[in-house]
C-alpha cells in the first residue's frame, strides 16, 4: 500500500570556574598534583561534556525535519497552541468526526517541537492530543527545557499537548545518562523512572551502574534516586534510602566508585569518597585511603552544608599534591562566600582551628582569612580567574603567628578540542621557612605555573604541568601526564621528573 503522510496544524494542542582557585571543588578528571595543570583538566571536563551532548545522526534528522515542517506551514504558528504534528505510515486512517486515528507499518510521528514516535501500530486521538503505541515503542524528545531522550520500550502513551506520558519496560539514554526502567513518566520539566538503573557507562554490561526504586531527573539541574544500590560489576558496593546529586556544574560531576592506583611514595593504594547523609543539611564524608606502605590514611568529616556557608568537625590525615601529610586530631572549620551584590566580585571567609599533628609536633593550629575574587572573565577562548587574600595562622607549639597577602593570576587558552594550556602567577606570605607545618605550603613565596595538554586521539591525551620557583630562580617541577581512556574507566600516568616520582591511578569515569 502507497505510504500516505497528514499533518495536522492548528489542533487544539500547547506550544511548544573552573571553581575559584581556593581548589576547594576538583574536577572529574583531576590530575592530583601541586603545578596547576589542574586548570586543564576542568576544560577536558568541558570538552567532554560537549561530546557527550554532540547529537547522534538520528537526533539530527529530527531536527531537520522539524526545520523542513515548520517552513511548510500554510498557516503562522500560534504559540498559545501545541506544535504541530505530521503523521506518515503504510496504512493510515483518521476519523474527522472525533479526531481518533490508526496508522500501521513502520508508523513516524513528528510533532514540530522535536517529538518523534515510532512503532508498527499507532493509534490516538488528535483532538484529545493523545498517541498509544501498544507494542514496541521508539521515542525521541530534544524539545528546549526538557529531557533530552532516545528510548526504546513497550506500552508508551503520550499527550503531545499537556507534554505528559508514560513507556514501560524502557532502556536507553536520557541526557548523558544510560537508563533502565520498569516504568518511565515524561512530564514537561523532568523525567521519572521506576525500578530503574542508570550509569555513565555505555556498555551493554556496565562495569558499573545504580538501581533505584524511583529516579527523577531534572535536565541540567539535579537527579534524585530513591532507596538507591551502587554496583560494581555484579556487587553491590553499598545502598541509600536517597541520594541526590548536582548535575548544574557547579560542583563538578561526582563519582562514588572507588580509585585504585600506585606511586613512588605510597605504593599501592585505595581511594574512596563516601557520603552518609545524617539529617537535612547535616551530611557526613569518609575519604577512605589505604596504602600499602602506611596502611590506613583516611579522614572523616560531619558537615553542615547551607547556600552559601559551611561548617564542621573533621578528624584524620591529609595529603597534598607534593605528597606532604597532616593529621588533624580533630579540627572545626567554617566556610563562608558569595558574590558582592549583583557584581562580579566574589568574597570568601574562612576559619579553622584543632590539633594538629605532622613533622613530628603537635600544635594547637589556627588559621584565619578572608579573600576577594572576580568570576571567570572569558574572551576569545581564553579565561582569565583572579583571586586576593589576607591569611593569619598561630601555632602554639612555638607560639608562631604568620600574616600577610596571596594572589593567584590564571589564564588558560582552549585552542580548540585537542590543544589546551595555561600559565598562572601565585604569591604567598606563608611558605615552609616561617611555618610550622610544611602541609600544603611551598618552601617559596613567589611561583610561576604554566603547561599544555594535547588530546592524540578518543581516547589518549598527554600533559605538562611545570612550577618555577621565582624566589630562588630554579624549576621545582615539570610533570608529564598520561591520560588513556578504557571502556568506561582512566588510566591516569604521571610522571614527576624533578623527584623521578612515578604515580599509575585507575579509575572509573565519573558519573
Amino acid at each position: 500500500m502507497n505510504r500516505n503522510r497528514k499533518i495536522l496544524t492548528g489542533l487544539a494542542t500547547a506550544a511548544l570556574v573552573y571553581p575559584v582557585l581556593t581548589g576547594s571543588v576538583q574536577a572529574a578528571y583531576h590530575a592530583d598534583s601541586d603545578t596547576g595543570i589542574d586548570a586543564l583538566d576542568y576544560i577536558e571536563q568541558e570538552h567532554r561534556t560537549a561530546r557527550e551532548r554532540r547529537l547522534t545522526p538520528e537526533q539530527e534528522k529530527l531536527l531537520q525535519d522539524a526545520a523542513q515542517m515548520e517552513k511548510n506551514l500554510r498557516r503562522p504558528l500560534d504559540p498559545s497552541k501545541p506544535a504541530p504534528v505530521a503523521f506518515e505510515g503504510d496504512d493510515l486512517t483518521y476519523d474527522e468526526r472525533d479526531g481518533s486515528f490508526i496508522a500501521k507499518g513502520k508508523v513516524d510521528i513528528l510533532q514540530m517541537d522535536a517529538h518523534r514516535f515510532q512503532g508498527e501500530e499507532i493509534t490516538g486521538n488528535v483532538q484529545k492530543q493523545e498517541i498509544h503505541i501498544p507494542d514496541k515503542a521508539h521515542v525521541l524528545q530534544l524539545t528546549p527545557g526538557q529531557v533530552r531522550v532516545t528510548l526504546d520500550g513497550y506500552r508508551a502513551n503520550y499527550n503531545y499537548g499537556a507534554k505528559t506520558g508514560t513507556m514501560e519496560d524502557v532502556r536507553g539514554k536520557a541526557d548523558a545518562h544510560y537508563i533502565t526502567a520498569r516504568r518511565f513518566e515524561f512530564y514537561p520539566d523532568h523525567i521519572v523512572a521506576y525500578d530503574g538503573t542508570e550509569t555513565k557507562c555505555g556498555a551493554k554490561k556496565p562495569d558499573y551502574h545504580l538501581s533505584a526504586k524511583k529516579i527523577i531527573l531534572y535536565p541540567n539541574q539535579k537527579i534524585i534516586m530513591e532507596h538507591v544500590k551502587f554496583w560494581l560489576k555484579g556487587t553491590v558496593l553499598f545502598s541509600r534510602k536517597h541520594y541526590e546529586s548536582n548535575l548544574s556544574g557547579a560542583d563538578g560531576h561526582e563519582t562514588n566508585y572507588p580509585r585504585v592506583g600506585y606511586n613512588t611514595d605510597d605504593g599501592a593504594y585505595l581511594k574512596w569518597h563516601l557520603t552518609f547523609p545524617v539529617r537535612g543539611k547535616l551530611d557526613t564524608h569518609a575519604n577512605i585511603l589505604i596504602n600499602t606502605k602506611d596502611g590506613w590514611r583516611s579522614n572523616y568529616d560531619l558537615t553542615w552544608s547551607g547556600r552559601n556557608m559551611s561548617t564542621g568537625l573533621t578528624y584524620g590525615y591529609f595529603e597534598d599534591g607534593d605528597d606532604k601529610w597532616i593529621k588533624k586530631e580533630p579540627s572545626y572549620f567554617w566556610r563562608y562566600g558569595s558574590h558582592i551584590g549583583r557584581t562580579h566580585l566574589t568574597y570568601s571567609l574562612n576559619a579553622e582551628y584543632g590539633r594538629w599533628y605532622g613533622n613530628g609536633v603537635h600544635s594547637n593550629h589556627g588559621s584565619y582569612g578572608a579573600g576577594l575574587g572576580y568570576d571567570p572573565i572569558r574572551f576569545h577562548r581564553n579565561t582569565l580567574y583572579l583571586h586576593t587574600g589576607y591569611d593569619i595562622t598561630r601555632e602554639s607549639y612555638d607560639d608562631s603567628r604568620v600574616a600577610g597577602m596571596s594572589a593567584d593570576i590564571v589564564l588558560t587558552r582552549d585552542f580548540d578540542d585537542r590543544w589546551a594550556a595555561y600559565a598562572g602567577y601565585h604569591y604567598s606570605k606563608k611558605n615552609e621557612e616561617n611555618s610550622l607545618f610544611s602541609f600544603d605550603t611551598d618552601d617559596y613565596s613567589k611561583k610561576a605555573e604554566g603547561g599544555f595538554s594535547y588530546r592524540i586521539d578518543a581516547i589518549n591525551r598527554v600533559a605538562v604541568g611545570t612550577r618555577y620557583d621565582l624566589d630562588h630562580s630554579k624549576w621545582r617541577n615539570i610533570d608529564y601526564y598520561w591520560y588513556h581512556d578504557l571502556h568506561c574507566s582512566q588510566i591516569i600516568l604521571r610522571y614527576k621528573s624533578k623527584e623521578n616520582h612515578v604515580s599509575l591511578r585507575w579509575q572509573f569515569t565519573p558519573w
